[in-house]
Formats: C-alpha cells, structure tokens, sequence
C-alpha cells in the first residue's frame, strides 16, 4: 500500500491544515521545522511514513531536510523528538495528518514486537495480525513494524524472532516470498475429525511441514497424540507441530483449576510461589492457553515417545503475556500472535510541532523541550 497519492491528499487530512495551506500560500511561504515526536517510549519505525512523504513531495516538486535523531529499529523516550523536517510550510502543512497515521502504530508495534521477541528469545513468532486490522494497509503498517521489531531483538538479544507472517502480502518483511501457516478450525469442522483434517491436508500438501489445530473438540490431548500416532515420520523427524488455541471459555483436555497448580508444582514450582495478578493467574493455571496447559501438553508427548514435536501456541499472546510465559519458562516452540497489535490506540498517537519559522524558534508554550538545543530553548525564552 502506497498511501493517499498526492491528488488525494486534500480527500485525508484535516481540513484545519488544508486552509492553513491557502492563509500562507496567499501571504506568503516561510521554511519551517517541524520536531516529530511521540508520548511514550517506542522503537523508531519511520520506514512507511518516510517513504510515503518522499513520494508526494516528489511528485509535488518541493524538496525538505529530513534530520532523524535515530536509526530503525533505535530505542526512542518518550517527548524525545525522533526527527526533525525542514522545507516549505505551504509544501508541508498538509501532510502532517497522513504522515503520522503512518508513524505512530509502527512505533508501538514495534517496540511491542521487541519486547515480545527478547522476552521469549527461543521462541519463534508468526504475525497472525491481519484479521484484526483495520484493512490492508494497517496490515502493511503493523507487519513491517513487528519486522523492525524483530530484527532489533536478533540483533541485541540473538532472538529467534519473527520468522514470518500468515499473508503472502507482507512476507516481503520478513525476507520470504510465501506466507506461512497450515489449517484453521473450519478446515476441521468440514473434515469432521482433527485426524482426517491432517490426512486431508497432508494428501494436499505433501511437501509441507504439518501444524495441526488440537482444539476443535475439546480434545487436544487424544487428537494430538492421535496425529502422532498417523504420523511417525513426521513427528519424529521434526516436522510436525501441535497448535494449542484453546479459548478461554474452557480448560484443555485433562485440566481443571487443581490439577493446573500440580502441573506447574511439578516442572515450575516457583511459579505459583511468587505474588500474581489476577490476569497473571489465569494465564497460569486458568482456562485457555496456559502456562499450565503448555506444560501438560509438552509432558504428554514427551510421555507417548514424541519429544520433538513441536509446540505453537496462540491466543491473546500479548507482551505481557509473553512476559509471563517467560518468567515460568513454557515450553513454546512458536507463538503465532496479533496480539502485538497496540492495545491502547491512544498510545500511537504521534505529534508534529513546528519549532522554527524562517530560522527562529517558536513554539507554543510548555513544548520547548522539542528545540535541538539548549541555545535556541534559552532564545524562547
């Protein structure tokens, strides 16, 4: 997705800026400079919104100074100016309301992906965002974000990270030309067994890796193992994988309150010995996916002689439930997630101050923290 073409920028954004544009345009132009900054804590993922305003200010002909304070992927604070924009106000002033829908979301995307990478550096990620997007180019945005995100967690951390995406549109991210991912429950429900679903899928995909969906029936431990058992080749060689999306309507198979508490008392049992919120319980030892399900899971096919195959988890896998995970050592192999998706969009809004006009600094009060420097905050003032 490229955006809002130049001829369609008027149709976008805020019409205050529009008329804004026609006031200096009939007085006249100054060069100003805008600081680009965010509220919270971020990871700078500028990618989408630069290469957007490069392109409309291309096709306009008008040609700015682009200052970024940091580089992809680079750790930002929060009223830290990420970068600087310098050029015509008449050419700029109406691209700020596009131009930060691009910004935003990717920051916090970004930084959400990173911490979910380094929580759990083993592990690998599958972007399962695009249902839950808001239409194809927030999928664009948030793929190209957990991409930025990733990376930076490979590079500080040597994580896994994000390994792929489910939408053959945004695998180009992650630096593969297909998409990834297998079967969803409807697949199940038209074979009318978990079983014959994998016969069905393995028939149609023979050179595939097989992820079978243990859920649908409420019996992820005997059709687990009932897959196991029809695929020995694959279960021993690696290439089979169980995924775990049970809903939080109900516990997994062979699970209740107390038998979760003795799951974890068995393989972590610092893990119900230390204080917990009432979230953090019931990702423990509640109903759906959790820590106490994955470990029942992971024992029950090391027990039946399947030790390596693996386990992908989903379900509401967000930071801080990967954070949780962590701290109790799950053994996830995988974890498809949207989850990294921020979850307060308040969070994403970006903001863009002019701080110069012609070379003098101004701007409005109580926001001098955005001047490059101590000299033009002491001018201010």
């Amino acid at each position: 997705m490229s955006g809002p073409s130049n001829g369609n920028v008027a149709r976008y954004t805020d019409k205050y800026f529009l008329r804004t544009k026609a006031v200096v345009e009939r007085f006249g132009d100054c060069q100003v400079t805008y600081a680009v900054f965010m509220r919270r804590p971020v990871l700078f993922a500028p990618r989408m919104a630069l290469d957007w305003l490069n392109r409309v200010l291309a096709d306009r002909g008008v040609g700015i100074q682009i200052d970024p304070r940091f580089k992809e992927g680079d750790w930002v604070g929060a009223g830290e100016p990420m970068m600087y924009l310098t050029g015509s106000l008449a050419g700029l002033v109406d691209l700020e309301t596009i131009l930060l829908q691009r910004l935003g979301p990717c920051c916090v995307a970004a930084f959400n992906a990173y911490n979910m990478c380094t929580d759990l550096p083993r592990v690998g990620f599958l972007a399962m965002d695009a249902r839950h997007c808001a239409g194809a180019e927030m999928a664009e945005m948030m793929s190209y974000a957990a991409s930025v995100g990733s990376a930076e967690a490979k590079r500080r951390a040597g994580a896994v990270g994000f390994t792929g995406t489910s939408v053959e549109a945004t695998a180009h991210f992650f630096g593969k030309a297909k998409a990834m991912g297998t079967m969803p429950h409807a697949l199940i429900g038209y074979a009318g067994s978990t079983l014959r679903a994998a016969e069905m899928f393995r028939e149609t995909y023979p050179e595939l890796p097989l992820t079978v969906l243990v859920d649908y029936f409420g019996l992820e431990i005997t059709d687990a193992l009932a897959v196991c058992n029809r695929f020995p080749e694959l279960a021993h060689g690696g290439d089979l994988s169980i995924r775990l999306d049970t809903h939080g309507g109900r516990y997994v198979e062979g699970l209740d309150t107390a038998s979760s508490y003795a799951v974890l008392e068995k393989h972590v049992p610092d893990a119900i010995r230390t204080y917990r919120t009432e979230q953090e319980l019931r990702w423990l030892t509640g109903t759906g996916v959790s820590a106490a399900a994955i470990w029942y899971v992971r024992e029950s096919l090391d027990n039946a002689g399947f030790p390596r195959v693996k386990i992908i988890a989903s379900s509401g896998f967000s930071p801080q439930k990967c954070k949780l995970m962590a701290s109790v050592r799950a053994p996830i192999d995988v974890v498809g997630t949207g989850s990294y998706l921020p979850d307060q969009w308040t969070e994403t809004y970006a903001t863009a101050d002019i701080i110069s006009y012609d070379g003098e600094y101004r701007v409005k009060v109580g926001r001098e923290f955005l001047f490059p420097n101590k000299e033009a905050r002491a001018r201010q003032l």
